[in-house]
């Protein structure tokens, strides 16, 4: 058998821990640091975010298509869709805004996630073809490597800024030049992967989307996304005002994640002997459980959320894992260039985070919830609660519905 080294999978860990740092973690420190640094309203950067989804409702799709056209040129055009995504987070986080906060908020974040798109609709394309070149079942065990790398660059990115701040004065400033730095060593990383693979030419969108199979595991990864966007879009409030907890942002966003990333592997092994869709559903049913006792915290109960962080952490590898697994695996037998596809399924994942925060973020403002306030009312800080913890459940239940009436899943 091949090596892993001669494979070059530990290429696309690193990858995806650059795609990881510039996605989730930015819905969980962006808004936060424009509203503690800048006084900007959670309702306008809710706003914000939301209208940057609208423009990946023509946006994503359009960057599939420019990514199967540079089919032959990819390797240079990841290389210049990293540098601006670098340099945008670098202005987000780095630079003081020379024009109206919200507006720069809006700019960088615009850059930052036209390179995360592009590149991510790039990096899932390559593995398709890459899968099929590995022995076994090679969309699992590349996305055993590619989701455990991508679950660590979020372990990193979320607490970095917290870990810096007890080092220098600017700990956001640090974080941007530090993701900088990986952006550079993951694109040396993959040089030489991005060839083209010789496979057929994309037939386009009517091709994914007039697939049953394909539209469904569309349908399930926008549902089964929400719960994530909810939460991530809610944590840093949940911790510093329902569970009275500053200063454990940093540790419980590391168990969280840290124990996502440990535990992927294991659901990837899983999969390969007992199906895809059997196990993603056990572990959908098992997040509900452990997630779910986040409702029941307040004032006080950090360690008990901890607890919830690790269990609900380890079930989150899985759908991490398995479900893009199963799309990469129907990508290869109706689309095989699959840039599109993946153009696709980068709308439907990304579009549930900002559907949270225009949402979420303005009906706790309405509720009376103020971040850094020591006197928020007890019925904004229980709307808080319900919707960090309740909502997630409640859409997963939906998710798992889904996921169990379709038939024809193939996972590896």
């Amino acid at each position: 058998m091949t090596s892993i080294r001669a494979q070059r999978l530990p290429s696309y860990a690193l990858f995806a821990a650059l795609l990881s740092a510039a996605g989730l973690p930015i819905y969980i420190h962006a808004p936060k640091f424009f509203v503690d640094e800048y006084g900007v309203s959670l309702a306008a950067l809710g706003s914000v975010l939301f209208g940057l989804r609208l423009l990946d409702v023509v946006q994503d799709p359009l960057l599939g298509r420019l990514s199967e056209r540079l089919r032959h040129r990819r390797g240079l055009a990841v290389a210049m869709g990293a540098a601006v995504m670098a340099l945008a987070m670098i202005g987000l986080f780095a630079v003081a805004p020379p024009v109206q906060p919200l507006i720069w908020f809006g700019a960088m974040l615009t850059l930052v996630f036209s390179g995360f798109s592009f590149l991510t609709i790039c990096f899932y394309a390559q593995g398709v073809a890459k899968a099929d070149s590995l022995p076994g079942s090679g969309h699992l065990a590349l996305a055993r490597w590619r989701e455990t790398g991508a679950l660590l660059g979020v372990c990193v990115a979320s607490v970095a800024p917290v870990a810096l701040g007890a080092f220098m004065g600017a700990p956001f400033a640090g974080f941007a030049v530090g993701f900088a730095v990986l952006a550079l060593a993951a694109v040396l990383g993959m040089a030489g992967e991005w060839r083209d693979s010789g496979l057929p030419a994309s037939t386009g969108f009517g091709t994914v989307l007039r697939d049953p199979l394909a539209r469904k595991l569309l349908l399930i990864a926008l549902v089964n996304a929400a719960p994530v966007a909810v939460s991530s879009t809610l944590f840093l409030f949940y911790v510093e005002i329902a569970l009275d907890a500053p200063g454990w942002e940093g540790v419980l966003l590391l168990l969280f994640f840290l124990s996502a990333a440990v535990a992927a592997p294991f659901w990837g092994m899983l999969a390969e002997r007992f199906g895809g869709k059997p196990v993603l559903l056990s572990a959908m049913v098992l997040g509900i459980v452990a997630f779910g006792g986040a409702l029941f915290l307040g004032t006080g109960d950090a360690v008990w959320f901890a607890l919830i962080c690790v269990a609900s952490g380890a079930v989150l590898g899985a759908d991490l894992t398995l479900l893009p697994a199963m799309f990469a695996t129907r990508m290869a037998k109706i689309s095989p260039s699959a840039a599109e596809g993946f153009g696709l399924w980068s709308f439907v994942s990304k579009f549930t985070l900002a559907l949270a925060a225009v949402t979420l973020l303005p009906l706790l403002e309405t509720a009376g919830l103020r971040s850094g306030s020591a006197d928020n009312p007890v019925q904004a800080v229980n709307l808080l609660v319900m919707l960090y913890a309740g909502v997630p459940c409640a859409l997963k239940l939906i998710a798992i519905a889904l996921l169990s009436r379709v038939k024809g899943l193939e996972e590896g």
